[in-house]
């Protein structure tokens, strides 16, 4: 068999369903052969790194391995964007790449260069990648395969890289010769601790009057969804995500009390920092949701961290009353198992009770919001969206700008929807790839909400959509350039405009024609008034579609944590308690 052919055949008996491309001269005889395979589609997309983002994000939607091909040089290059992404939140994910012939790689000659468009590139992604190598010996490819896809998918998840020269991927194998790869037999300690460990948990609970559970995205990858719902319906407590773990739990849900951090609302936080119990179950707990100073975090509460990585349950600068090295789901299926039996005191109800009225007196989306004239208010415009989309819809917002913190904060997430980011990265471009990510991944209807600027740097990728003609819905935030980069020069620069905007030699195109030219329908939405019914158009219109929103240039993200001036005049840090715009002290 050929080994192009054998490459491809392994990862359809993986169940993975599309391989998102780029085809390339190094990569010719895998090109060919994903071409001839009947059991998978190929995805051509425009670009690399739109490749590496679709499959980062098919992977999270469809539980299973997210697969790219690229070719070599700039091939590999141009994908590392989306494979520190997937590196980051630990998503499964196969690169295969192109590569000179063996006789022509640059090994032990002290060069640069010696084969056509060479380039090292499991130097390059080693850092971002859990395995990472150049298949020189044909009949090692199966080893290479099978621990690739091990070490993708056990442990913390992550991406994995196989560089398969241009004379291999054309050699012939006996495929009954093989040699595979058998993973080590260890004892797992991990496993055997977890029960005591849970036990441990479930004493905290039992003596604990405030607790609250933070839930990050650990527990979306092994599919523990339902799980983690049905022990929330157990413990009726106050329950907290990160961002991109949003869809763990309604935000109707009476126990959802939003997305603590940095920029969060109000309830969000005062539920967190008055706590005297958080269990944190699959959550780096970046900077970004417990802020810079480790003694400001739910001073008054006892912690307990759960994350599969050891290392991140020893980064911390703050007290932790026990540490768990398990994987999230593994946690809350076996919370569940414990608490079956338990009564929490009588106060917990009561605090419930506490932060759900903090949820209804600090709403989000103000008043004064609904009532801007002259453009559309950000925090108006999700909050209508979400009003119309379906139960059922896939929802990728981009990763970057100012948009994507209103978006958190606004969205009303319903029981079957998904939505997913690269938070941890937060680059630029990631929409559109990502939306045909996740709609082939699920084949539903997908909506995109993108910032003007972000959606330049895979602009091409409209030629995608409307090449396959996808259901994606993008709704663009246009406000004229990079509204976080407006914000951040006023707010420290004195309002000095560098690359910013089109004062400051940002150059961004009518993105309405543009997308008309690219083949879409396009709707664009200037007032309030017209937002509900535009909207609901660009969602019910056949096919690809794209609506453009006039927003404002000023607007400023609230609330956030920021410094305020002391009455002695000098600058006190902020709280993560006491959120800009400041309330009365009272």
């Amino acid at each position: 068999m050929k080994l192009s052919d054998y490459v491809w055949d392994y990862v359809s008996k993986l169940g993975v369903k599309h391989v998102f491309m780029f085809p390339g001269g190094g990569a010719m005889h895998l090109v060919d052969s994903l071409g001839k395979n009947q059991d998978m589609e190929y995805v051509t997309l425009l670009h690399e790194q739109a490749c590496a983002m679709a499959a980062e994000t098919y992977s999270r939607i469809d539980y299973n391995l997210g697969v790219a091909l690229v070719t070599t040089g700039p091939g590999g290059t141009n994908t590392v964007t989306g494979v520190a992404a997937a590196w980051l939140e630990s998503t499964p994910m196969l690169i295969v790449s192109g590569q000179a012939k063996t006789e022509d790689l640059k090994d032990g000659y002290g060069v640069r260069q010696r084969g056509n468009q060479e380039i090292g590139i499991v130097d390059v992604v080693s850092s971002i990648t859990k395995y990472a190598v150049t298949v020189k010996n044909p009949n090692q490819i199966k080893y290479h395969l099978d621990r690739a896809v091990y070490e993708a998918k056990n442990g913390r998840p992550g991406p994995v890289w196989l560089d398969i020269p241009l004379d291999v991927q054309a050699a012939e194998i006996d495929v009954e010769k093989l040699e595979s790869y058998a993973p080590e037999t260890v004892k797992d300690e991990i496993c055997e601790k977890l029960h005591e460990q849970v036990a441990k948990t479930v004493e905290l609970l039992k003596n604990a009057k405030r607790p609250v559970i933070i839930a990050g995205q650990g527990i979306e990858r092994n599919n523990g969804k339902e799980a983690f719902r049905e022990l929330i319906e157990k413990l009726q407590i106050p329950t907290l995500f990160s961002w991109i773990a949003v869809e763990l739990l309604a935000h109707d849900h009476p126990c959802n009390l939003g997305k603590p951090g940095m920029v969060a609302p109000r309830y969000s936080n005062f539920a967190m920092q008055d706590s005297d119990l958080i269990i944190a179950i699959g959550t780096r707990l970046d900077p970004a949701m417990v802020g810079y100073n480790p003694d400001d975090f739910a001073p008054g509460a006892q912690k307990v961290i759960v994350d599969i990585d050891v290392n991140e349950l020893n980064k911390f600068k703050f007290d932790i009353d026990l540490k768990v090295q398990a994987d999230a789901t593994a946690f809350v299926k076996e919370l569940l198992e414990q608490i079956k039996e338990i009564q929490l005191d009588a106060s917990v109800s009561d605090w419930l009770k506490q932060c759900q009225e903090w949820r209804n007196q600090y709403p989000v989306v103000l008043d004064e919001f609904k009532k801007d004239e002259g453009a559309v208010n950000p925090y108006f415009f999700i909050d209508t969206l979400s009003d119309k989309l379906a139960d059922d819809d896939v929802v990728m917002p981009g990763s970057s700008g100012a948009g994507i913190d209103v978006f958190w904060m606004c969205i009303k997430n319903r029981k079957d929807q998904r939505m997913l980011a690269t938070g941890s990265l937060g680059s630029m471009g990631y929409g559109i790839p990502a939306a045909i990510g996740a709609c082939l991944a699920s084949g539903k209807r997908t909506i995109c909400v993108e910032g003007d600027g972000s959606l330049q740097l895979n602009i091409q990728e409209l030629a995608s959509i409307k090449g396959m003609n996808l259901p994606i819905k993008i709704f663009v935030n246009g406000n004229g350039g990079y509204l976080s980069i407006m914000n951040m020069q006023r707010n420290h620069f004195g309002g000095n405009f560098v690359g910013a905007n089109d004062t400051s030699h940002l150059y961004i195109p009518d993105i309405v024609k543009v997308a008309q030219a690219y083949g879409l329908k396009t709707f664009e939405i200037k007032t309030h008034e017209e937002t509900a019914g535009v909207i609901s158009q660009a969602l019910e219109a056949e096919g690809p579609t794209l609506c453009y929103v006039h927003m404002k240039d000023d607007i400023p993200i609230q609330p956030k944590v920021m410094s305020r001036v002391a009455e002695n005049g000098s600058m006190v840090s902020g709280t993560l308690r006491d959120l800009w715009p400041f309330l009365d002290e009272n």
